[in-house]
């Protein structure tokens, strides 16, 4: 619009497609500079796999999966698949806390057609996409290693994605709760145990009854169950219940954030 010399430039609106993805290429130009921290997520499964994986394996043998003898090696590797994939997704979704509580990060964001819930599913993507940037790495690792037994495993890494999702969704709500950096010690208190007593580096019918029931509710024991089922090529009916309950814990997790975020920044 022209009137004498002054001229008013109009701004077109955002798309009206997913905004969320704006979120993500923020924290892709922000994580440049420090990618090297990112490596830590992946190499830690990947120490576990040799130190525990091959080492401890020429001692054990091979173990019994589902009446199937695999060796030891290939029986831990797609749990620290799994691992890695919750990792990536856990310790990336941490970094909200900075941006709600000190960056002040989505301050900026909201003055545009950026809604909450665009914040909430596009961190959660990214969450998702580091966790699947691990796994990815991982998983040809393992190829690599001769540790893949199935063509099957090709769906590994869609399943990891699942695990990231399911992983990425929950952790990014519970961040929305913390108030203190000493908060964030929660987070090894969760995921270690998880990572030790999923059936990570042992059958579940090793362990005693009491300890298979909350093992049961392990989310990252349905992860494993998963990857493990399609790495070795051994299909049964857990791997669906698997699916249902990853996907519907990414589900609840997503609605969780999205309104708590929401709510967070309206105040």
């Amino acid at each position: 619009m022209t009137s004498g010399t002054m001229t008013t430039r109009v701004i077109p609106p955002l798309p009206r497609k997913w905004r969320g993805r704006y979120l993500i290429e923020r924290n892709a130009l922000a994580t440049k500079s420090f990618w090297p921290v990112l490596l830590s997520g992946f190499f830690e499964p990947i120490f576990y796999l040799f130190a525990i994986g091959i080492g401890l394996g020429e001692l054990v043998g091979d173990v019994t999966y589902h009446g199937v003898p695999v060796t030891y090696t290939a029986f831990v590797a797609p749990a620290m698949l799994a691992a890695s994939a919750m990792n990536g997704a856990v310790f990336e979704s941490t970094n909200i806390f900075f941006k709600l509580k000190y960056g002040k990060t989505y301050d900026g964001a909201l003055a545009t057609p950026v809604e909450p819930t665009d914040v909430a599913s596009g961190e959660i993507a990214w969450t998702l996409a580091r966790g699947a940037a691990y796994s990815l790495a991982f998983l040809l690792v393992m190829a690599v290693m001769g540790l893949i037994e199935s063509p099957l495993g090709i769906l590994a890494f869609p399943a990891t994605i699942l695990i990231g999702y399911a992983f990425g969704a929950v952790a990014t709500a519970g961040v929305t709760w913390m108030r203190t950096w000493q908060d964030l010690d929660l987070v090894s208190l969760i995921t270690l145990p998880l990572f030790l007593f999923s059936a990570t580096f042992y059958p579940l019918d090793v362990y005693p009854p009491i300890f298979r029931v909350f093992t049961w509710f392990s989310p990252l024991y349905h992860s494993v169950v998963l990857v493990r089922g399609l790495t070795l090529g051994i299909l049964s009916w857990s791997m669906l219940g698997a699916v249902v309950f990853l996907s519907a814990m990414g589900i609840a997790g997503s609605i969780v954030t999205s309104r708590r975020i929401g709510s967070l920044l309206r105040t």
